[in-house]
């Protein structure tokens, strides 16, 4: 998931570059869902994902 918030991200300054504000808008704010969702499940993967000795 993380890889494709950074696809987005760079869709999105590609398209900052050629003038495309709309579309380099709706990219940022795909990469942001995706990585903040990436953040959550990592955090639970990782408070839940250790076992207790």
């Amino acid at each position: 998931m993380l890889h494709w918030s950074l696809i987005f991200l760079i869709i999105a300054l590609v398209a900052a570059v050629l003038g495309f504000g709309g579309i380099a808008g709706t990219a940022v704010g795909i990469a942001k869902i995706l990585f903040f969702v990436f953040l959550v499940i990592w955090l639970i993967a990782f408070l839940f994902g250790r076992r207790a000795v």
